[in-house]
Formats: structure tokens, sequence, C-alpha cells
């Protein structure tokens, strides 16, 4: 019996390689509260990795088929986000009991109205856990399809290819790139997470100004 953890990356691309990678970032482009807690760059960035061949070892995933299963994922998952937010997005978020999922929205809405919608979909998409309620928030909030399917779609393959060739590139140029991969990893989230620092002062600012 194979027993795979969802939320560990090098589990989900072991046993299911780019498959894997298609499911799991289509649920965390737009499944809302089980996506949420699902990894996206930190399955991308590695993904890539493995698709990089040294003169000691071959590659372990096929780089086309990765670009092509987190290309899917990422495109589909944000379109079926948008449409679960158009149809009871409201609701759903309201039911919630987690609290990071109600203040991810927040932060959600907060990156549209500060940014416009098409800047905010594709910088939203390089943000962890705000790519995952973006979608059903700005299904929710009413933005216009057309609108929103042109910029989803660049948000989501700039993002996926871009991090998945990140990953293959120093994967082809850094002998043992593997020994340093967490590292690695913790520093894409952290660089992902820089476009909300300004949302967080501006929130703070709102707090001492009650």
């Amino acid at each position: 019996m194979i027993t795979v953890n969802p939320m560990d990356s090098a589990s989900v691309l072991a046993t299911f390689g780019a498959l894997g990678v298609l499911v799991v970032i289509f649920a965390e482009s737009g499944l809302l509260v089980f996506g949420f807690f699902l990894p996206g760059d930190t399955l991308l960035f590695p993904a890539g990795v493995l698709c990089a061949g040294t003169a000691q070892q071959a590659p372990r995933l096929v780089l086309w088929q990765v670009l092509l299963g987190a290309a899917v994922g990422a495109v589909v998952g944000g379109q079926v986000g948008f449409l679960l937010g158009r149809h009871g997005g409201r609701a759903l978020l309201a039911r919630t009991s987690k609290r990071g999922v109600r203040e991810t929205a927040a932060r959600a809405e907060r990156l549209l109205a500060r940014y416009g919608y098409g800047k905010a979909l594709v910088i939203g998409r390089f943000i962890p856990m705000v790519r995952t309620v973006l979608h059903p928030a700005a299904g929710a909030l009413g933005v216009p399809t057309r609108t929103f399917t042109i910029w989803q779609i660049v948000g989501g393959l700039l993002w996926s290819q871009s991090l998945v060739l990140a990953g293959y590139a120093l994967g082809a140029s850094v002998p043992d790139v593997d020994d340093f991969l967490l590292p690695l990893v913790a520093l894409v989230v952290v660089i992902s997470l820089l476009p909300l620092l300004p949302l967080l002062t501006e929130a703070r600012r709102a707090r001492r100004n009650r």
C-alpha cells in the first residue's frame, strides 16, 4: 500500500513525479481550505532540480513533463478557484473556522485593491498561501471573468515555469545541489513573501489608527 504525505514535496515527487506536480499545484491554486496547506514553491523548485542530470546521476524527472504538469495545474486550478469563489466563496470564507485562512483572504482582498486586478493576480501567484485564497476571493469580489482569466494565466505560467526552470538551472550547474536543497527552498519562500511587506505595514498602521 502506497502512503504519500501531500504536504511533503519529497514524498509527492518520489511517488508520483510530474503527475504529483499537476495534482498538488491544481489543489494549491484553487481548492481554498485544502489547498491552503499544500506545497507550491517548495514543490516546483525541487522538481526542477530533479529534472537536471549530472555526471554522477541521470535526471530523476523529465523536464517537459514537469513544466506541462505545473502549467496545467496552475492555470486550471486558478480558474476552478475563481468559479468556486463566484458561486458561494463569500459564504465559504465566512464559515471557515481557520483564522489563518480568513486573515489571508483579507490580505488577498487588500492586494487586489492596492495593485488592481492584473498586477495583483500576477504578484499574488508568487506569495505562498495568498495565491490559494486570491482566486476564490477574486470570484467572490466580482472580478470580470475575462480579466481574471487573462491575468491568472499570465501569473500562473510565469510562476510555475520560472520556479521549475530556476531549479533546473541550479541543478544543472551546481554539483551535489541536493545537499543544499532545504536552505535553498527556505530562501525561495522568504523571497516570495517580500511582496506581502507593504500590505502588512498598512494593516499595522490601520490597527494603530483605530
